[in-house]
């Protein structure tokens, strides 16, 4: 699967710097940040909701989780995770997980969490497995129009685990429900 031609015909259009950034392929936030050497807060993520009959797409850092009473709030509406199956159509031209933050390119309301918006840069998936954009976080503003809100948590690091040495893998906690690390 290719770059999706609306979201570079977008950005060229209006006349924005951005850097295509190219890497293994990967199927989470989290990985596509760690192979773009990023920090997980300059890797802005997807995750689709339903708050009451549509979809809602939210973009958050790669280290965070949506807090959905937050996100009910705001909305006003009861708000859920959704399955792939509920909007990949949407998507035609993304591979599944992978679509870019701009909902306006898909006739979608965008939710930006307000964490985010403070990055001078944003990296995010480019509608492959192998690709990225990276692009200034004020130019990303100006393109999609999103909402800006609070509704994100940050995800806790768990303690080590491993040898009475220290040496082990560190594990990310994510106690919300569904996956929210596409």
């Amino acid at each position: 699967m290719e770059i999706p031609k609306r979201l570079i015909d977008f950005l060229n259009e209006n006349k924005v710097s951005y850097e295509i950034l190219h890497h293994p392929e990967a199927f989470t936030a989290q990985t596509v940040a760690a192979a773009e050497h990023v920090k997980g807060r300059h890797h802005a993520k997807v995750v689709m909701t339903r708050s009451g009959n549509r979809h809602l797409m939210t973009v958050l850092a790669a280290n965070q989780r949506i807090d959905l009473e937050k996100l009910e709030r705001i909305s006003g509406e009861s708000t859920s995770l959704e399955t792939e199956s509920e909007f990949k159509a949407i998507f035609p031209d993304c591979a599944p997980g992978t679509m870019p933050p701009f909902g306006n390119l898909y006739g979608l309301p965008t939710c930006v969490d307000k964490s985010l918006a403070q990055e001078d840069y944003i990296v995010f998936e480019a509608g492959t497995h192998t690709d990225a954009i990276k692009l200034s976080y004020h130019d990303y503003e100006r393109l999609a129009q999103p909402q800006i809100a609070d509704f994100a948590i940050k995800l806790e690091p768990i303690k080590r685990t491993g040898s009475a040495t220290g040496r082990g893998k560190t594990r990310i906690q994510n106690s919300g429900a569904g996956s929210q690390d596409s």
